[in-house]
């Protein structure tokens, strides 16, 4: 049910995106350590996924909780990731991080300013991040590097510890 969920949410940002679900799984990259999954009568309502992890962040390692596998429903869209944050709350209380990290597309720029206002949020500008690739090719390089917004929520920490750098090295795939 995730998977299809997955295929029909990011098939529409194109087809690349929903391929990792054509097979069955309900993750792209790595694999999330605890889900927040709303349903209503129609099935999946939203999805957001987390995982805790270290990240470099310019020349200090930190631990994160990484969103993502983040998607809404088509018919419920600007209804979903402020809920999805919220039900996550307790979880990432729970695991006691210091900060929650995710990245989304500049597409997104407007959604998420919308999001910050709320002051759960910040976006970090002028940093790239790079990943490992899922499936390593021969043919093709293990990491890539991308220009994406970065969303910071302060857990345990206040946004001003969160430290400076231009290159998030997330030490794994992409969640």
């Amino acid at each position: 049910e995730l998977s299809e969920f997955f295929r029909a949410t990011y098939g529409p940002t194109g087809e690349f995106n929903a391929k990792p679900f054509e097979t069955g799984r309900s993750w792209a990259g790595a694999r999330p350590e605890r889900r927040a999954i709303a349903y209503d009568s129609k099935g999946i309502a939203s999805h957001m996924g987390l995982l805790r992890r270290f990240i470099r962040v310019g020349d200090t390692d930190l631990l994160v909780a990484e969103l993502g596998l983040y998607g809404v429903r088509p018919d419920l869209e600007g209804l979903g990731i402020a809920h999805s944050i919220r039900a996550l709350a307790p979880a990432l209380q729970e695991l006691a991080v210091p900060f929650a990290f995710g990245t989304v597309r500049h597409a997104m720029r407007n959604h998420v300013e919308r999001f910050c206002r709320d002051g759960i949020s910040n976006i970090v500008t002028g940093i790239r991040v790079r990943s490992t690739l899922p499936d390593v090719l021969p043919n093709m390089p293990s990491t890539r590097t991308e220009d994406v917004l970065v969303l910071v929520f302060p857990i345990g920490r206040p946004m001003s510890e969160w430290p400076s750098g231009s290159l998030i090295e997330r030490n794994g795939c992409e969640l």
